[in-house]
């Protein structure tokens, strides 16, 4: 498997924190060679802007937004990172 680079964008809020901890514990069990990071604030509103994007959390694997929005399920977390795998 490649190495996989997954960005989760937002403002900070709780629909952000709660997309980065499920991301964050579903890549630990799938695998080492997945990279989470977590950009909030002015950096998170910046990158959302360079996205393209007016609304969060985003959810980036490999550059490509996979995700937006908080209406989420663990499965669907784990299956947009297996297709990018």
């Amino acid at each position: 498997m490649k190495t996989i680079q997954i960005q989760v964008v937002g403002t900070g809020c709780a629909s952000c924190q709660r997309l980065h901890q499920m991301t964050k514990s579903l890549a630990a069990n799938i695998g080492p060679e997945i990279a989470v990071e977590y950009i909030t604030g002015q950096d998170g509103m910046r990158r959302l802007l360079e996205l393209g994007l007016m609304q969060s959390p985003a959810l980036v694997i490999n550059d490509k937004v996979a995700l937006v929005g908080a209406n989420v399920t663990n499965d669907k977390i784990h299956s947009l990172i297996l297709e990018n795998a």
